[in-house]
């Protein structure tokens, strides 16, 4: 039989992340979770409202819970002159104090990378932070008032669009400032969190805990500034260095070695990939990694000429490099091995070939 103790922990955890999603009926859905009474599942909301981590409304069986808000913390600072350690030890740390290791120091990373981005690229002149932090998780907002970081990153890199900044911060290691930055911040920091969203002109760049690929949107508010959104939950158990090694090419090797493409952040539109000039925007800056991971999620067809600058003349130029493909539909698989056995003339000499056998 297991300790009182320890499932008591589990069903008041099992209260709080359930309240959002079931506010009325979480009574209900603890007791049939635990095989126990409303009665005794009760006596743990009243803890947990004794307590001052959820709170009430309505009578009986309509009372309806929410988490209750325990930190809510903003302000706002100067750029000029801020050190993002200070800042973090001064008025985040003291916030985030009764969290576990693991996660505040995911926090820690996250949150100096971010603020030493907007100190040393955004040309802003403030710092907007906003901590809200309930019994489930914290979210934290780093806003500056300064140029926009795809923006930023558009103009410094010579790219087409903004949009496609969001592929270069998708593949890592992207910099502006080579001298002063390795260009790993955002995207550890991204993969750490639970949700790491970044708004800036209009383009919203989102990452989601457990997936390879980033999303990318277009909005109606070309906002100045930069607007960064980090969640992570309370009781994360992910650590900053499964993150780090995750991304290293093997166990001897800590380095950052590793990055996942999404292939279709390299569409303008509703553009389909066909041409060289769309195989070498999205083979920007990744000679930089040994082992590169193409996701072709969302893709459901290629020109040869795309696969043949990837598969044939980049790998064959480049044989220290590991290309790897995932996701991949029938369509796409047979244009890529087409490419990598042959390349594009092979491929019309099968063919040819093929024609010549059934004749």
């Amino acid at each position: 039989m297991r300790n009182p103790s320890k499932r008591g922990r589990e069903i008041r955890a099992f209260i709080i992340q359930n309240i959002p999603d079931h506010p009325r009926d979480v009574v209900n859905v603890a007791s049939k979770r635990f095989g126990i009474s409303r009665q005794a599942v009760i006596r743990y909301v009243r803890e947990l409202l004794a307590g001052g981590y959820i709170t009430a409304e309505g009578k009986t069986r309509q009372r309806e819970y929410s988490l209750r808000m325990l930190h809510d913390r903003k302000f706002t600072v100067p750029l000029t002159g801020l050190e993002e350690d200070q800042l973090w030890r001064n008025e985040v740390a003291p916030v985030l104090t009764n969290l576990p290791r693991n996660v505040l120091d995911i926090w820690h990373y996250g949150f100096t990378e971010m603020v030493n981005n907007a100190i040393d690229h955004s040309g802003g002149r403030s710092l907007r932070v906003v901590i809200e932090m309930n019994a489930l998780l914290t979210k934290v907002l780093v806003i500056d008032d300064g140029i926009g970081i795809f923006r930023k990153i558009k103009e410094e890199c010579h790219l087409e669009d903004e949009r496609h900044a969001v592929l270069e911060l998708a593949k890592g290691k992207l910099t502006t400032d080579p001298d002063r930055h390795t260009g790993e911040g955002i995207f550890f920091t991204s993969r750490m969190l639970d949700r790491f969203a970044i708004l800036s002109g209009d383009v919203h760049f989102s990452h989601e805990f457990g997936e390879d690929e980033d999303w990318i949107l277009e909005t109606d508010r070309p906002d100045t500034g930069t607007a960064v959104f980090m969640y992570l939950a309370n009781d994360s158990k992910q650590t900053d260095n499964e993150v780090f090694e995750r991304f290293a090419s093997d166990e001897e090797d800590y380095g950052f070695r590793k990055t996942v493409v999404p292939v279709r952040l390299a569409r303008h539109g509703v553009e389909k990939l066909v041409s060289r000039s769309q195989a070498k925007r999205l083979l920007t800056r990744v000679d930089r990694f040994s082992t590169v991971i193409f996701d072709f999620k969302d893709v459901e067809s290629i020109g040869r000429a795309f696969a043949d600058e990837i598969f044939r003349v980049f790998d064959r130029n480049n044989p220290g490099i590991l290309l790897i493909t995932s996701n991949t539909v029938p369509e796409v698989d047979k244009i890529i091995k087409l490419a990598r056995e042959n390349g594009v003339d092979g491929a019309v000499a099968i063919r040819a070939n093929q024609e010549g056998k059934k004749q």
